[in-house]
């Protein structure tokens, strides 16, 4: 019997999210892992009219590419060339922008400056503007958007996190939204040390003792950071500086990414480490990643209690990554010995808040970014990219609207989710602790391959692999732009096959080399994790798994079994799932051989709780299998 064991780490393939797809061996332990996939509605749409539906010329902005372009009335942004028709854009600016940024803003447009608005005061004067730039602290919502009626043509956000930026929204209405994610890089490094070290030494306490009059030097002693480990979780631009710093002080670093450049880690001297065995050995750990659905809470009851009692942590990323009932019951406990938080679940924290109580944390208000220096930076960074998009330019900061024109949009449309879905599924099947550096994309075409446009198929698979373990948003602007930033090499090949040229793509292949397979039968002769997928009606199938040929609808949830091929095994496994009240959807197996081994595809509706999934992997004639969200 499989043992079970869960494991959610932050930014890394399978094994390394929370909760996890369930993976089995009957040589390995399970383990857990849930990428969430779109939830973006995609309309059937067959190979006899999927390219059919726009024969204008009209580039459009591409702001949600999953959906197809019969819904493009709500998702083409024409535009307006404002010099032809003798007006400036208008800009509003919500929040505090550096004067640098306005000035530039104020060279090519009218700026208006109104600061504090309600929500139902920015409802009432954004359909006046072209353009928005915020902070943080202005909620750009659903309302916001639909108040604007259509004049609103970008949003910028002023920072790296677009949290208070509803981007499903702001895609709907063909709004291309922007944000700032370099100029603040030193300023959080450095604030993150500045927690750091004060709070090793208690500065924020002993001060406000002496300011009460009091003299407690036997109170306040600390500890030293030379030779103590750093975990650094998250090794993107603010990380690797702080690591910089921490090594500079003396300190041993490590870091949990899988897309860190192994050399890039090497060259200041970090290892790059699991999640777990980060938390686990870390005596300091500094919080670098993104919030997504996968990291949010990660620091949970479940992690705080893996580590090393009296750890001491420090968070300049984002609140929603730590579960804070869970840290107050991990500093009262003795298990978190400091804490120091510059960010917060919800900001500003509620006054009754335990964590503004407690006197072993160190508390500052959203800071890293505050200073005068990159406050300018991101006011200018953030302006550039606003103008840019007003004049009709492509930025890599853009984060949801590339520019295609709508003759290829709809050709490809049906092919699209197909790439997503299968980079997805392929980024599940790598083991945790294998970071994804080299990915092959081959796709067979009865088309000369020099009539073939695939930059928005690789932008999709990129999405799929990247976003659901990642803070970034890949679209076909910055998806090779993200992918180099993460050490991703992807390679296309174009194989010309004898099929109808009136379909673009006969299957798409993706193969991702060098890396440890969660599930062995996706791995091919060549030692690749190999999955293929082609469109049937309009419906991404998923055709081949490693050397074994299936025939798999990639809609909801997914559960791959290797079994020995004998009769009554789709009856075995239907029962467990039926038992336990988990409607399956389809069943399809394949196999190389009669009789020998065969490859079980399983969907279900709902997601099988682990008791389940546990009792599949105890079936005698399964090998092995894994789960897997679409």
């Amino acid at each position: 019997m499989a043992s079970v064991s869960s494991a959610n780490p932050i930014l890394t393939p399978p094994s390394l999210t929370s909760p996890s797809p369930l993976s089995s061996s009957k040589k390995s332990s399970l383990s857990f892992l849930n990428a969430s996939a779109s939830t973006t509605p995609f309309p059937s749409l067959s190979h006899s009219h999927s390219h059919s539906r726009i024969r204008s010329h009209q580039p459009l902005f591409v702001t949600n590419v999953l959906k197809t372009v019969e819904s493009a009335d709500i998702s083409v942004s024409k535009g307006r060339d404002l010099d032809h028709v003798g007006c400036k854009p208008t800009i509003l600016v919500s929040e505090k922008l550096g004067e640098a940024g306005i000035e530039l803003l104020r060279s090519f447009g009218d700026v208006e400056c109104l600061y504090d608005l309600s929500p139902e005061q920015l409802c009432s004067k954004i359909s006046q503007f072209d353009a928005l730039i915020v902070r943080s602290g202005t909620k750009v919502t659903r309302q916001v958007f639909e108040a604007a009626k259509g004049q609103l043509k970008v949003v910028g956000r002023a920072g790296v996190g677009i949290d208070n930026v509803d981007l499903q929204a702001a895609t709907e209405f063909g709004c291309l939204v922007v944000n700032a994610p370099t100029a603040n890089t030193i300023a959080a490094a450095e604030h993150a040390i500045a927690l750091l070290a004060s709070m090793a030494r208690n500065v924020a306490q002993s001060d406000a003792s002496m300011k009460s009059g009091k003299w407690q030097r036997n109170k306040y002693v600390g500890v030293s950071l030379v030779g103590k480990t750093l975990a650094v979780m998250g090794f993107g631009k603010v990380g690797s500086e702080v690591a910089r710093r921490a090594k500079g002080l003396g300190m041993h670093v490590i870091a949990h990414d899988p897309y860190a450049p192994a050399d890039r880690a090497r060259a200041i001297g970090v290892d790059l480490v699991s999640f777990d065995e980060a938390i686990s050995t870390a005596e300091f750990i500094s919080l670098h990643m993104p919030l997504t659905s996968t990291t949010s809470k990660i620091f949970n009851d479940e992690n705080f209690a893996k580590m090393k009692k009296g750890v001491r942590i420090i968070n300049v990323a984002r609140g929603g990554v730590i579960d804070e009932d869970a840290l107050v019951r991990a500093l009262d406990s003795g298990v978190v010995a400091q804490a120091a938080l510059d960010v917060f679940t919800e900001e500003p924290p509620p006054k009754d808040s335990k964590l503004l109580q407690i006197e072993n944390v160190t508390l500052t208000p959203h800071l890293g970014a505050s200073t005068k220096e990159a406050q300018e930076g991101v006011a200018v960074e953030i302006a550039e990219a606003v103008v840019g998009a007003l004049r009709g330019e492509l930025s890599a900061t853009a984060v949801n609207a590339p520019m295609v024109p709508a003759e290829v949009l709809s050709e490809l449309a049906p092919y699209v989710m197909l790439s997503e879905k299968l980079g997805r599924l392929a980024v599940q099947l790598v083991a945790g602790g294998s970071g994804i550096k080299s990915v092959k994309v081959v796709y067979r075409s009865a088309r000369d391959p020099d009539d073939l446009d695939t930059r928005l198929l690789r932008a999709m698979i990129t999405k799929g692999i990247i976003e659901p373990i990642s803070s970034s948003f890949i679209n076909l602007v910055n998806a090779d732009f993200t992918a180099k930033q993460k050490g991703l090499r992807i390679s296309e090949e174009r194989m010309v096959v004898d099929s109808s040229p009136e379909y673009p793509i006969d299957s798409i292949q993706v193969q991702i080399s060098n890396v440890g397979s969660k599930f062995a039968s996706a791995v091919s002769e060549s030692g690749n994790i190999n999955i293929e997928g082609r469109v049937k009606y309009g419906i991404p199938h998923l055709t081949r798994v490693g050397s074994f040929s299936v025939d798999v609808s990639l809609e909801g949830n997914l559960i791959l079994c290797r079994q020995v091929d004998q009769p009554g095994m789709i009856g075995q496994v239907g029962n467990i799932l039926g038992e336990h009240n988990c409607n399956v959807s389809f069943m399809s197996v394949g196999r190389t051989v009669k009789r020998t081994k065969a490859i079980m595809a399983i969907g279900v509706d709902e997601e099988p709780d682990k008791g389940t999934l546990k009792k599949i992997g105890e079936v005698s004639a399964i090998e092995e299998f894994v789960f897997l969200k679409l």
